[in-house]
């Protein structure tokens, strides 16, 4: 049985952070107040009433120097739980070395276990050239399959475009405004449009939150009922972290909730409860 579906709606919250540039020969420098190190999340995965998986996205305490460039380590970890680590048990990590200045990808890596399926990936990004260099092993670790493939400029990984997301000032986006999103994952160089839906009051596990929406177009495919599937919730304040992830798919509903925060930059906007 296939159970990527489970971590699915957490892994389109990173997709819809991917977001293109115009060329440019120089690498670019984006303002980032919204999160450092040492910084965080947990959440629970729900299918329809059953607490069924927990992930984390956490930010290293130590910065890494890749290829000449200092770096955020910042991982995302997913694993089942309960009755659904038996039969659809999940451990699954994706990392990403990410330039403190650009807010860009220096280095990818993930590493797949899902049942019986395995899948260790490591990407370097050249962002001079708009190159990247993918070496992948599957479960015959022997076994090792390289490429390299031509990117766009600025581009993101899968990790790497969720924290870029998050350095977007809302204040300046117009309700239906659609973004076009780019970026690279799985050998491939993909486009999303997001659109920015304006301003919500959430309830979460770690209290009631506003938040903006945004809903990433989902293409016709086998997991998400309709373009409009998924609704992500960001905290409406200068963190702009992922608070709620909401998903309509065809096996049921699925809710990625946070219920656990530590090392924020800046103070969530929780709403005060009488």
């Amino acid at each position: 049985m296939n159970c990527r579906w489970l971590l699915a709606p957490f892994t389109v919250l990173s997709l819809a952070g991917l977001l293109a540039f115009q060329p440019s020969d120089a690498l670019r420098s984006v303002p980032n107040n919204s999160f450092k190190r040492g910084e965080v999340l947990q959440y629970k995965v729900h299918y329809g009433l059953i607490n069924a998986a927990e992930a984390t996205i956490e930010v290293s305490d130590e910065l890494h120097r890749v290829n000449d460039r200092t770096c955020f380590k910042a991982t995302v970890t997913g694993r089942t739980t309960g009755s659904f680590d038996v039969f659809l048990r999940i451990r699954d990590t994706w990392r990403t070395y990410l330039d403190t200045t650009s807010i860009l990808p220096q280095r990818f890596f993930r590493n797949i276990e899902e049942n019986n399926y395995r899948r260790r990936e490591t990407v370097d990004f050249d962002h001079q050239r708009d190159v990247a260099q993918m070496e992948r092993h599957g479960k015959d670790k022997n076994k090792v399959k390289t490429g390299t493939y031509k990117v766009p400029d600025n581009v993101q990984d899968l990790v790497s475009g969720f924290y870029y997301l998050r350095t977007i000032n809302y204040d300046q986006r117009r309700i239906g405004e659609v973004i076009r999103v780019q970026g690279f994952f799985d050998e491939n160089v993909f486009v999303m449009d997001v659109v920015y839906k304006g301003r919500e009051t959430v309830e979460t596990k770690a209290g009631t939150v506003r938040a903006i929406k945004l809903v990433p177009k989902m293409p016709s495919n086998k997991l998400f009922k309709g373009e409009n599937a998924i609704s992500v919730y960001l905290s409406d304040d200068r963190n702009k972290i992922p608070v709620l992830i909401q998903a309509e798919m065809f096996v049921g509903a699925v809710k990625v909730d946070m219920y656990k925060y530590q090392g924020l930059k800046n103070r969530l906007n929780l709403v005060a409860q009488n």
